[in-house]
């Protein structure tokens, strides 16, 4: 500890006292930064795709060879031996009288996707899988594989190993199977050969696109734009395109004004909706969904029946004839959850209120979901009810 002193030898300041001081006005000023709340806003890039600009997918037909025994059974997958045969015959050996076994070919049906703005020698990952009944793409290579659009045309070639990351492994009395053995990937396998014409310089209008299509967003993006760049610039023309106008400076510049607007930050709107997956029990809610009064009662006929059978030896000296026999004992309960309860829940609650009163009567998601649908039938669910 420093002390400061004046002429006099009395002390003026102590540098840790400073030290104290310094430290509680940085709390305060932290404390009033992380007091202000987040808004929940994204990027107009992430909202909404630029029309015109878009992937394509791309589909081939080949074969991945190098398989241990575990390739298609060419007897029951006879387009895999004609392709086998074509291949030998371009490659200069006849094979069309000779019976084929081999297990080590299997064929595949070889996708992509096609990134927009993609050129000539530049190459994109794609995914293979087998299309007869090889059980294993482990450890095999696909062979040069023309991957076509749909006008038909090769817009790309694939070829190399594939990397698979299931397993099969079994034996006489067991087996193991994890993930998909039967379908890969080959990272950067295929090279692009033809380019799509497109050129985002040459457009006369730009339009946005959004991903989850909502007027309210549509409306807050086309003012957003307005706001910087300046007046009637862009307009929402329905819940799902937001129209821009080419002036000023951006009318010969379209990257600089995709640059500029693709920052800007934008509350994104949604609807209140619940959607239900049935087959996995999952349930999302979004947070505008809002619930009327109502009471919720829960239950189930849940009846057990055990068996215990016993056994049952004759009594010592009894007659030579008795036997052990095996004695059934049954024991049937029955739980019909009496003990349940209407429950309430009130209206205009939050998200976690509603969630939290539904957990309260403690049950499952499976019946969790009923209960949803049925607060819906009833007219208390102010929510749109998706089930997949």
């Amino acid at each position: 500890m420093i002390d400061f002193v004046n002429v006099s030898g009395r002390p003026v300041a102590r540098l840790a006292g400073l030290s104290r001081i310094c430290l509680a006005i940085t709390c305060l000023a932290i404390l009033a930064v992380t007091a202000t709340p987040a808004l929940s806003t994204s990027r107009i890039k992430d909202l909404v795709d630029i029309e015109g600009v878009r992937e394509n997918q791309l589909i081939g037909y080949g074969l991945v060879v190098g398989l241990n025994g575990s390739g298609d059974s060419l007897n029951n997958s006879p387009f895999t031996r004609q392709s086998l045969q074509a291949m030998l015959e371009r490659l200069g050996m006849n094979t069309r009288e000779a019976t084929l076994r081999t297990k080590n070919v299997a064929a595949v049906m070889v996708t992509a996707n096609l990134p927009a703005f993609a050129t000539n020698g530049t190459r994109i990952d794609v995914t293979v899988s087998t299309l007869g009944d090889s059980t294993s793409l482990q450890g095999g290579t696909l062979l040069v594989t023309p991957l076509l659009g749909a006008d038909g045309e090769v817009y790309a070639v694939a070829q190399g190993p594939v990397a698979v990351a299931g397993f099969d492994v079994s034996g006489e009395a067991a087996e193991i199977i994890r993930g998909v053995p039967t379908s890969g990937r080959i990272s950067n396998g295929a090279l692009i050969e033809r380019e799509i014409a497109f050129e985002l310089t040459q457009l006369g209008s730009l339009r946005l696109s959004l991903r989850n299509p909502d007027l309210t967003t549509a409306t807050r993006i086309a003012d957003s734009i307005n706001s910087y760049i300046g007046p009637e610039t862009a307009a929402a023309i329905d819940p799902a395109t937001v129209r821009i106008r080419l002036a000023g400076k951006y009318a010969e510049d379209i990257v600089a004004l995709l640059t500029d607007i693709e920052q800007l930050r934008v509350e994104p709107d949604q609807p209140a909706r619940v959607v239900i997956d049935e087959h996995s029990g999952i349930i999302v809610m979004g947070q505008d969904v809002r619930v009327s009064t109502v009471a919720v009662a829960q239950g189930s006929l849940t009846v057990t029946i055990t068996e215990t059978p016993e056994v049952s030896q004759p009594a010592p000296f009894a007659n030579r004839n008795a036997q052990t026999v095996v004695v059934p004992r049954t024991q049937v309960t029955v739980d019909d959850q009496s003990d349940n309860r209407l429950a309430i829940v009130n209206g205009g609650v939050s998200l976690q209120q509603l969630v939290d009163g539904l957990n309260a009567l403690g049950v499952g998601p499976r019946d969790l979901i009923s209960i949803i649908q049925a607060i819906k039938s009833a007219g208390a669910l102010q929510a749109d009810v998706a089930v997949m």
